[in-house]
This record gives structure tokens, sequence and C-alpha cells, in this order.
């Protein structure tokens, strides 16, 4: 008899996975959710409401504060006139002092429900200055969490070193949805070298990971080489311009939202060029590794717990141009061993990143847990 499906509320102080704008972020909390009804669980988005607030003002997070105290009075509401989609558990998407969950503690506290976090941060130096506030809210609900799934290897230590005793911490690596993506075709490394880049055009850390890229292609005027860039965005005239004197060698594909289009773009690439500034970890890492496109990137944040260097591509010191631009010409002068990192990468991303494997940690860690507090 197949178990009947235990009832989750889902949040992404974030960005919500409803939300029109895509992102790894908005792609990683479709992916948690999926995840979730797979291993059998049935989250439903309790709120679309986010907390994101990117400019350390104080008055705007208290204003946000308020919104999310109205809409926490406003769930608890829901849920006594309809006790029946009471849920058995309140599971957070990302949580750190930029966003952090101002909703799902004082939630699971009043419903005497287990709560969970799936990437939570902490970042001691944001404990004074413009953050403070946010950041104390985002410490107040990582230490409320009864279990933290940890997706990166760059958070894990923090989250250990103030690990309340009853808390558990859980390894769950980045994932997608490997049966929604087509089987890549044969690469033949031949012609131009064929480059992709794919990332949204917008000020701050993505715009660096732009200009960062030119200026390591503009290192490498004897190369021959082609770069798609697939992104949009408000600075998308920045880095147009940024492109322009390479000419022709450039191409812009836009925004790609259809997945059968973006697989293409990743089949078609031998070998995906981010700097990735101040990445998490980047869900595009993943996706270009599943068709088979070996990987060039920047070694920060979490991008070496979604690429093996070395295996599946390789990685430098974050923000060298120069680095970036020596590790292109090596790739470039073996294309027949650029093909084969490519599908050590598919090879890789099938065995660790896949869905199968997320729902199993979940369920693993999840379930005792509900049914214990049931």
């Amino acid at each position: 008899m197949a178990r009947a499906a235990i009832p989750i509320a889902f949040h992404a102080p974030l960005k919500s996975p409803r939300s029109p704008v895509p992102s790894g972020d908005r792609t990683m909390a479709r992916n948690l959710m999926a995840a979730l009804r797979r291993a059998g669980f049935q989250p439903e988005l309790a709120t679309d409401l986010t907390t994101r607030e990117p400019n350390g003002d104080a008055d705007a997070q208290a204003a946000i504060a308020a919104a999310a105290a109205r809409e926490t009075d406003a769930i608890l509401a829901r849920f006594a006139r309809t006790p029946e989609t009471r849920p058995a558990a309140w599971f957070t998407y990302h949580c750190y002092y930029k966003a952090p969950d101002l909703i799902g503690p004082a939630i699971a506290r009043a419903l005497a429900i287990p709560y969970a976090v799936a990437e939570g941060s902490r970042a001691a130096k944001r404990a004074f200055g413009p953050w403070a506030l946010f950041h104390a809210a985002a410490e107040t609900a990582l230490d409320a969490a009864d279990i933290l799934f940890a997706m990166t290897a760059r958070d894990r230590p923090a989250l250990d070193a103030v690990r309340p005793p009853r808390q558990r911490i859980v390894d769950l690596p980045p994932f997608l949805d490997v049966a929604g993506w087509p089987e890549p075709p044969p690469r033949t490394p031949a012609g131009p070298l064929r480059l992709l880049a794919v990332g949204m055009m917008r000020e701050g850390d993505k715009l660096a990971s732009y200009d960062l890229l030119a200026q390591a292609l503009a290192l490498c005027p004897d190369l021959d080489w082609r770069l798609a860039i697939v992104g949009d965005g408000p600075a998308a005239e920045h880095v147009r311009a940024r492109f322009q004197p390479f000419g022709p060698r450039v191409t812009f594909h836009g925004r790609i939202e259809d997945r059968a289009a973006l697989a293409a773009a990743y089949a078609d690439a031998d070998l995906l060029v981010w700097p990735a500034v101040n990445e998490a970890y980047g869900m595009v890492f993943l996706e270009a590794q599943l068709m088979g496109c070996a990987v060039l990137a920047g070694n920060e944040g979490g991008v070496a717990s979604v690429v093996a260097d070395g295996l599946a591509g390789r990685l430098v010191a974050p923000r060298d141009p120069v680095l970036f631009a020596a590790a292109l010409r090596a790739l470039a002068d073996d294309r027949d061993g650029l093909r084969d990192l490519g599908a050590t990468a598919r090879r890789i991303v099938l065995e660790r990143h896949g869905m199968d494997a997320a729902a199993a940690t979940l369920d693993a860690a999840l379930r005792p847990l509900v049914e214990a507090a049931r």
C-alpha cells in the first residue's frame, strides 16, 4: 500500500518558485519542491512573500519585517480556519542575512511542527553594520531549525561551529531533474572552440563576471574561438558594449527559458566559461555538465561543490582574468581531452546530482523527524 503524502509548508524567502524571473534560486526552489514530492511529501507554497533587502537599508528591513509579521498572522489564521490544510512540517529554502526567514520559525513554534532549512548560511561579519537586523533574524531562524540541509562545502563549517545540540546538519548537494533533459549528441572537437556563457545581465556580481570574461578573452587574441551568450537583464546594454570589440566572434541569444533550446545551447558548446564572481554554486554548471559540456570557472563560493576540478573542467583562482585566460589556452590545446572532460562531467552529475539522490536524502532526514513529532 502506498504511503499517504505528508503535507509540508514550503517557503523561499529569497525568490518565490512562482517568480516570473528565471534564476538559479528559482530553479533550485522548484527542484526542492519536486524532490520533496518524489520523497513522498506534499509541499505547498505557504507564501510568495520575499524578504530580500540587498542594500543594508534599516528602514527597508523594518518594513519587510512588519510585512512578514502580518503574513505570519494571516497564515496561522488560514490554518485555524481550515485545519485540514495544517502542515506536518515547515521547509524553508535559502536563509541568510540579505533574505532571512521571518515567518517559518514562528509558524513552526505555534503549530509545534518540525522546522527545516536548506541552504542556510551564517555570516558573523554581518552582525554589526547595515545588515545587523537581518543578520540577527537569519541567525535566529537557523538556530530554530531542527535540521539544516547544507548544500555546499563552503557553508558547512560555519553551520557546524555553532550548531545547537538538538540540531542535525545533513549534506544535500545541489541537484536537478536529469530525466527532464535530453541525451546529448556526440561531440566532434573540430573547428573554432565553441564557448558558452549563461548568466543574468544585472549590476553587481553577474556584471562583474561578464567583465572578467571579456578581459580574459582579450588576452587570447590568437585563439580561434566563438562565444555564445545566453542571458538578458537591465545591464544588457553594458554587456553588449563590453563584448563589442570581439565583433562577430560573439553572438547574443537573449533569455532562453525553453529547456530544449537551452539544452541545445549547452550541447553545441565545447566549454562553459563563467568567472562565477560570488556565485553560491550555479545551476548553469550542473545543466551544462549534464549535457556533456566541460566547465571553466572561478573557484569562488560553492562552485567547487558542483564542478570537480580536473575531472569535469578547470577551476581557477577567483577574479583573475590572467589565470582564466591561461586555463582557457590549456583547454583549447587539447580538444579531445576537453571532450573527455565533458563526458566525465555528465557522468558525475548523473551519479551525484540527480533528483532521486536528493529525494532519498530528504526522505531519510525528514520522515523520522515528522513522524516523531506526530
